[in-house]
């Protein structure tokens, strides 16, 4: 990278906001959870290294443990990293180095487009699916696989109807019986949820949706709309709709609604062998991105995160 590239460390009240989030929207690797409104509700803290004038731009989602900083992955964002166009290697590479030496233990997702960069052995590999949705919906029905569709005719079958709207209480209600078994912050990240919920809602990019046998809500999902992606981002399901195809039927009823636009619908994973079985089983197609983990932590802390 020439002298005339500069990549500065920025606090996070310094982060011009208007620039920021124009270099998120012009990025052909833009997403939804690089936005600066998004990273304000789920992030407990993040600063940014900047490329020139904006050109580029990477958020340090970070916090603060035993007094020692560290780059951690907020709730609810799958992917961030460096943002931009024609990210060749060197400049990922050079944004990578440029993690200020601070921030003494790094485990952080990066996105798909950064797969140009190859610092050793520090880049892993995860997975994530995504289904063009602008085909007709023939046609997309035709590439689910056969166990797919015999689960979403067992649906119908019995009785299952589609809600549409639901409230968001109902589906964070059900995410969080499985939530509080895996996560120690649940209250905290789901209370910041409901604020980025909000949020969206004003701007008219998110819907719910819920699979409903009788009064008893079986499967449920929030979807976020942004960077002509559709995120299937929360999701709430019950036992007793597991045996009868609800999940699948949910999934179908958005695809169907939403076939022949120009959408990505994003799965968010995933490395789950079942779960990636799932979303596959609808013609989703696999995208790679990088994780990135650096341990800087003094030898007497790295057996902590071994």
């Amino acid at each position: 990278m020439s002298s005339a590239n500069t990549i500065q460390h920025l606090t996070h009240p310094a982060i011009d906001r208007q620039k920021w989030d124009a270099c998120i929207d012009r990025s052909s690797n833009g997403l939804i959870y690089a936005h600066s409104f998004y990273l304000d509700t789920m992030a407990i803290q993040w600063d940014a290294l900047v490329l020139n004038n904006y050109e580029a731009v990477m958020p340090l989602t970070w916090n603060r443990k035993y007094g020692i900083s560290y780059l951690y992955q907020p709730f609810l964002a799958a992917q961030l990293g460096i943002f931009g166009n024609n990210l060749a290697g060197q400049v990922i590479h050079h944004f990578i180095q440029s993690i200020p030496a601070s921030f003494r233990y790094i485990d952080i997702y990066l996105n798909s487009g950064n797969l140009a960069a190859a610092p050793g052995e520090f880049l892993l590999r995860r997975d994530n699916y995504v289904l063009d949705l602008n085909p007709p919906y023939e046609k997309l029905y035709n590439n689910y696989r056969d166990t797919t569709r015999r689960n979403i005719k067992k649906a119908r079958q019995a009785g299952c109807l589609v809600q549409k709207n639901i409230a968001v209480e109902k589906i964070i209600a059900l995410a969080l019986q499985q939530m509080r078994l895996h996560d120690k912050a649940v209250e905290e990240n789901i209370n910041r949820f409901r604020k980025l919920f909000r949020l969206l809602q004003e701007q008219k990019k998110t819907v719910t949706y819920g699979i409903t046998l009788g009064e008893e809500l079986l499967a449920s999902a929030v979807f976020f709309f942004s960077h002509s992606r559709a995120y299937y981002i929360l999701v709430g399901n019950h036992p007793n709709g597991k045996t009868i195809g609800a999940s699948h039927a949910l999934i179908d009823a958005f695809i169907s609604d939403h076939a022949e636009q120009p959408l990505l619908l994003d799965f968010e994973g995933s490395d789950i062998r079942n779960l990636a079985f799932f979303y596959s089983s609808f013609g989703a197609v696999q995208e790679i991105y990088p994780a990135l983990k650096i341990n800087r932590l003094p030898f007497y802390l790295r057996w902590l995160k071994k």
